[in-house]
């Protein structure tokens, strides 16, 4: 017989410190960040190709006009996808960096502590 505490104890208190860190402002301040940048920028994004998808189907005159030899309006269109696509990684990186990281990394090692307290995986 051993006076150690059950195993299950430090599961639950980890388990327990997860659903208040959930629960906490920072965190639900976290969440409110990532959704304020995620969702306007997937629905610029959508509203982007859905423009592109319209006009090539509707619009073929316009997306055929010749701008630079056998370069047209759709091809251009079609390459500022990837140029977009580019663009919003390179925004949500430094997004994350500025707003997002230094909260996780502070939410992160709180956690840590608690988890380390009982060696790991709670």
């Amino acid at each position: 017989m051993s006076t150690d505490t059950p195993a299950s104890a430090p599961a639950e208190s980890a388990a327990e410190r997860y659903l208040a860190v959930q629960r906490s402002d920072e965190f639900a301040g976290l969440r409110r960040a990532l959704r304020g940048f995620v969702f306007p920028m997937t629905v610029a994004f959508f509203l982007w190709y859905a423009l592109y998808v319209i006009l090539s189907a509707y619009a073929r005159g316009f997306m055929g006009t010749k701008l630079i030899g056998n370069i047209n309006v759709a091809l251009v269109f079609g390459l500022l996808q990837f140029v977009s696509t580019f663009v919003i990684a390179w925004l949500y990186s430094r997004f994350a960096d500025r707003r997002i990281d230094p909260v996780a990394d502070r939410i992160r090692a709180e956690i840590g502590e608690v988890t380390h307290e009982h060696g790991p995986r709670g």
